[in-house]
């Protein structure tokens, strides 16, 4: 559940950085109030947090999932 959490902040991260490159436009600021607002500075923190747990998403093993057919 970490992991996906930490997925859509770094999405979230993506999409705003994508916005700020290309219309200049920093949505996050834009939602909270400003880049210097607390709110924004926390899911900036969130962001940034979530990008370093998303390294060990690298360097783990992936598992399998066998699915029988004979369940139903």
């Amino acid at each position: 559940m970490l992991d996906r959490i930490c997925l859509i902040l770094v999405i979230i991260g993506g999409l705003n950085w994508g916005s700020i490159g290309l219309f200049q436009f920093d949505l996050v600021a834009w939602l909270f109030g400003g880049q210097s607002a607390i709110v924004s500075r926390i899911i900036y923190t969130l962001v940034a947090l979530a990008s370093i747990w998303c390294i060990s998403l690298l360097f783990r093993e992936r598992e399998e999932v066998v699915e029988s057919s004979n369940q139903h």
